[in-house]
C-alpha cells in the first residue's frame, strides 16, 4: 500500500475513534499517531538544496545611483588613494571627475550600450573610467593587462569594443606598440578617429600618458572634451539607465579554448557588492590594501563595489602586485583590510618575515581567486598579525561571490570550507544525470539567483550549456553542500587551470604550442604548486627526427604571443599519450606521469 493511501485510510478512522469512549480511544489515537509518524519518517529525503534568504532585501539601483548614494552619505571620506601615482579622491571629488569622464566618452560619439575597453594595470584612470563608463550607460570591458597582440585582438573583436583606454607602458609591456601591431591605421588616424580594417568596430584609442602619441587621445584630452553643462547632465542620465542593463563584460575561459565574454548587469554589480560588504563588515573607517588586479572580478565587485557600499577607502600600493609596496602602503595609509589571492599572500608573508614592518592597523585579510590551504590561512593570520582571515568563493558567471566566510565563524569553518552561502542565493548539488544529491554527498554545484550573468555575449549556445531554462547555472565545480549552509570544494569538473588566481584553459595553450615546427602534439595539465596553487605542465610529442626540446625554447617561442601566466612551467617529452578506448586523452595519467618525473628529480 502506498504512503498516501495508508495516510488517507488512517485519517478516515479518526471520526470513529473519537466517537468511542474511555481509555481505548486514547490508546488507538496514540497508535495512529505512531503509525503516521513512521510512514512519514520512512519517506524522508533531505536534498542538497538551500535558499539563503538573508536579512536585507535586494535593491534596484544602477552603479551610478549607488555612487550618488555613497557620495550623499560619505562625501568627505576618501574613496581611493593611488600610492604610486600620488593621487587621492574623496567620494565627493571623485564623482565630479567620473562625470567628466562619462561626458567625454559620450562626446566622442559613444552611445548607451556601446562597449568600452579598459586595458591597463591598477592605475587611477582604470577606476575613474570604469565608473565613468557606468555613469554614461556604456558597458566596460575588462581586459587583462598582460595580454599580447593575438589575445588582445581576439578580445576587442569578440566584445565589439568601440573605444579603449590603456596605459602607455607597464614593465616590459608597451601597450601602444601592441595596439599598433593589430591596428596599423592608428598612427595615421585624424582627431583620434580610427578606421581599421582589422578592427572595424574600434573608433577611438585613449592613452593615459603625458606624451603625444600619434592617432591616440590622451586621458587629459578626454577630460577636456565636455563643458560643465554636459558633465552636469550625467546626473539626469542616471534615471534612464536600467539596473537590469549590461554594465560590464568579464572574459572567462570556455570549452572551445577561447575566452568567453560574460555579461554582468548593474543590478548584479550593486547587490553582490552590498552583500559582500555586509559579510566583511566594512564601514567608512575601512581602508583596503588592493593587491588584486582591477580587471578581475575580485577587483571590480569584491573590491570596488563592496567598498563603495559602505564608503570604504581603496588603497592602490602599486600598478602591479609588489609585496614590498603593499606592506609599505599598509603602514603609510593605515590599511585595516588586505585583499589578495593565495599566491600574493605567500609572497607577502615572505616579504614581511624579511622586513618585519609594524602592521598595527591591519585587522583582516580577504582571500579568493584560487584554493587556499589551511596552513596558508594560519600563516596569513599569524605572520601578518591579523585578527581574522575571510575567504570568498565564486566565479565570473555569478558576478563574483557565491559563498563567503561569516563573522564569528569557527576556525574549522574558516580553514576547511569556502564559507556560507551568500544572501538571496539558491544552491544545489547534482549528480551526472542531473538528480539532486543529499547533503554531504559530492557532486556538481549549481546556483540560481540575482547574481547569475545575463549570458555570454553573442554566444547563445554556450550560455544555454551553462544556464538551463530553469535558471540553474552549472558551475563545473565538484562540491559538497552541508545542511548548515557551508560548502566544501572537492575538485573541478572542468579542465580549467587556476594559476595564481588566473584562469587558464589548456586548449588555447595546446593549440598554440602545436604551431611550433618541432611539435606534433601537445596536452597541458595543471600540476600542484605551493606558491601559485597550480602550474602548467605541457606534455609534447615531437615531430619525427626531432629528439628533444627545452623549456627555454618553449618560453622563447611563447614570448610576445602568450601572456606570461599561460607559458608552461614544465615541459615533458613523451612518445605516446595515454588514451581511452574511444581515443580520448587520459589527463589524470599525465598528472601521475608528472609526479613520477618530479619525484625522480
Amino acid at each position: 500500500m502506498s504512503a498516501n493511501k495508508m495516510l488517507k485510510r488512517n485519517l478516515q478512522l479518526i471520526p470513529r475513534i473519537l466517537g468511542t469512549n474511555g481509555l481505548s480511544s486514547f490508546v488507538l489515537i496514540r497508535r495512529l499517531s505512531a503509525s503516521i509518524t513512521k510512514t512519514v519518517e520512512a519517506h524522508k529525503f533531505y536534498p542538497a538544496y538551500l535558499h539563503y534568504v538573508g536579512k536585507e532585501p535586494l535593491v534596484y539601483r544602477n552603479v551610478g545611483q549607488q555612487l550618488e548614494k555613497t557620495v550623499a552619505e560619505y562625501g568627505s571620506t576618501e574613496a581611493i588613494v593611488s600610492c604610486h601615482e600620488q593621487k587621492r579622491y574623496t567620494f565627493r571629488s571623485l564623482i565630479e571627475e567620473v562625470d567628466r569622464v562619462a561626458a567625454g566618452l559620450l562626446k566622442l560619439g559613444l552611445k548607451q550600450g556601446d562597449h568600452f575597453g579598459i586595458w591597463a594595470p591598477n592605475n587611477m584612470h582604470w577606476y575613474l573610467t570604469m565608473l565613468g563608463a557606468a555613469r554614461a550607460g556604456l558597458v566596460s570591458v575588462a581586459i587583462n593587462s598582460a595580454l599580447q597582440a593575438r589575445e588582445l585582438d581576439y578580445c576587442l573583436k569578440k566584445a565589439k569594443v568601440k573605444a579603449v583606454i590603456m596605459s602607455e607602458t607597464f614593465k616590459s609591456q608597451n601597450f601602444y606598440e601592441i595596439m599598433k601591431s593589430i591596428c596599423p591605421e592608428l598612427p595615421d588616424s585624424v582627431d583620434g578617429r580610427i578606421n581599421s580594417a582589422n578592427l572595424p568596430h574600434l573608433k577611438h584609442v585613449i592613452i593615459d600618458t603625458p606624451n603625444r602619441l600619434k592617432g591616440a587621445l590622451s586621458f587629459d584630452d578626454l577630460l577636456g572634451l565636455s563643458n560643465r553643462t554636459e558633465f552636469e547632465a550625467i546626473t539626469q542620465l542616471q534615471r534612464h539607465i536600467a539596473p537590469d542593463s549590461a554594465c560590464n563584460i568579464q572574459f572567462t575561459s570556455g570549452t572551445t579554448g577561447h575566452p568567453k565574454a560574460a555579461v554582468i548587469s548593474h543590478y548584479h554589480f550593486v547587490n553582490n557588492g552590498i552583500h559582500i560588504s555586509n559579510r566583511n563588515q566594512f564601514d567608512s573607517n575601512t581602508r583596503i590594501c588592493v593587491q588584486v588586479p582591477l580587471f578581475h572580478a575580485f577587483g571590480t565587485v569584491i573590491t570596488i563595489m563592496a567598498a563603495m557600499d559602505k564608503g570604504s577607502t581603496l588603497v592602490l600600493p602599486a600598478a602591479g602586485f609588489s609585496p614590498a609596496d603593499s606592506l609599505k602602503a599598509i603602514v603609510d595609509e593605515k590599511c585595516t583590510v588586505i585583499h589578495g589571492t593565495p599566491t600574493m599572500y605567500v609572497d607577502l608573508i615572505k616579504k614581511q618575515r624579511e622586513l618585519k614592518l609594524p602592521l598595527k592597523t591591519a585587522k583582516m585579510a580577504v582571500t579568493g581567486g584560487a584554493p587556499c590551504s589551511p596552513q596558508l590561512f594560519l600563516d596569513i593570520k599569524n605572520v601578518l598579525g591579523l585578527e581574522r582571515v575571510q575567504t570568498v568563493f565564486g566565479m565570473t558567471e555569478t558576478t563574483a561571490i557565491i559563498f563567503q566566510t561569516r563573522p564569528g565563524d569557527s576556525m574549522d569553518q574558516i580553514l576547511n570550507t569556502v564559507g556560507h552561502l551568500q544572501d538571496h542565493v539558491e544552491a544545489k548539488v547534482i549528480d551526472a544525470e542531473g538528480k539532486t544529491l543529499s547533503f554531504g554527498e559530492s557532486g556538481e554545484l549549481c546556483v540560481r539567483g540575482y547574481l547569475t550573468m545575463l549570458g555570454y555575449y553573442e554566444d547563445e549556445e554556450k550560455t544555454n550549456e551553462t544556464i538551463g531554462r530553469d535558471g540553474w547555472l552549472r558551475t563545473g565545480d565538484q562540491f559538497i553542500l552541508q545542511a548548515d549552509g557551508y560548502g566544501r570544494i572537492v575538485g573541478r569538473l572542468k579542465e580549467m587551470i587556476i594559476r595564481g588566481g588566473e584562469n587558464i584553459f589548456p586548449k588555447e595553450v595546446e593549440d598554440f604550442l602545436n604551431s611550433h615546427p618541432d611539435i606534433c602534439e601537445t596536452h597541458v595539465v595543471g600540476v600542484p604548486c605551493e606558491r601559485l596553487g597550480e602550474e602548467l605542465c605541457a606534455f609534447v610529442r615531437l615531430q619525427d627526427g626531432v629528439t628533444k626540446i627545452s623549456r627555454d625554447e618553449i618560453k622563447e617561442f611563447c614570448k610576445g604571443k602568450l601572456a606570461h601566466f599561460k607559458i608552461p612551467r614544465y615541459v615533458i617529452r613523451v612518445d605516446n599519450f595515454p588514451k581511452t578506448a574511444s581515443g580520448k586523452i587520459q589527463k589524470f595519467k599525465l598528472v601521475e606521469l608528472y609526479e613520477k618525473e618530479h619525484q625522480a628529480q
